[in-house]
């Protein structure tokens, strides 16, 4: 589902260029957890960006689904990071004048879908991470969790087959942070493919997968087993 090949990605600094991310490749399979972790400045967020398509590498290619995000123009990636790809922000980037339900269906309305099957297709998706009863409240109305798991809904509405989450249970209190990444299991067992920035080693530990980040290098550490499930919860 993402591949990221030899990635590169430099930022300036007065007259110094500063390379974030070094001759990064990374594969991440359907139906699978990965986490990436390491210290902060080591290029994580970065490398997720990219990942994304929120920001094109120097150099390398990113791949989703079979097309190469980093070459298409920018109404094409537009409508290929709506439709393929979720992104999932530490501060949740709700929409507070919307409720719960047209948060999440503002990107597929964004993309032409009719309102009416939208807010439908939203409410299903708020049903998969157990949200559909707060659908007409408002995200101020909502505990930091709550909120969290209604950025995975958006995320995740219409099917999207990758989810790239940075730091989803950073800023949470432990019963939060549990919730949120059932939440996130759930998805992966639906099928999606989740990519997660993160400090916490217990929510590493839950991933199929870990890689650890060092001065814009990617190194394999950690596990690597079976799709995850909600028993390693």
């Amino acid at each position: 589902m993402l591949v990221l090949d030899e990635v590169t990605r430099n930022y300036r600094s007065g007259e110094i260029e500063v390379p974030a991310v070094r001759g990064v490749s990374l594969t991440a399979r359907q139906g699978t957890l990965t986490a990436v972790m390491g210290p902060s400045g080591c290029g994580k967020s970065t490398l997720l960006t990219m990942a994304g398509g929120l920001q094109p590498p120097d150099s390398g290619s990113v791949s989703v689904a079979g097309t190469r995000v980093d070459t298409l123009e920018e109404t094409q990636l537009y409508q290929h990071r709506r439709r393929n790809i979720g992104y999932v922000f530490q501060d949740y980037n709700l929409v507070r004048i919307l409720s719960v339900a047209e948060n999440v269906a503002l990107p597929a309305e964004l993309d032409g879908m009719s309102r009416r099957k939208a807010r439908a297709q939203a409410r299903e998706a708020l049903a998969s991470v157990g949200m559909d009863e707060y659908a007409d409240r408002y995200p101020d109305s909502l505990s930091g969790g709550q909120q969290q798991r209604v950025a995975l809904a958006r995320a995740f509405s219409g099917g999207r087959g990758l989810i790239l989450a940075d730091e989803p249970t950073g800023a949470l209190d432990t019963e939060s942070a549990a919730q949120v990444m059932v939440s996130l299991l759930s998805l992966v067992r639906a099928g999606a493919t989740c990519v997660i920035v993160t400090h916490d080693e217990a929510v590493a530990a839950r991933a199929d997968r870990v890689v650890r980040m060092r001065d814009g290098v990617l190194h394999e550490g950690g596990h690597d087993h079976a799709p995850a499930t909600e028993a390693a919860v």
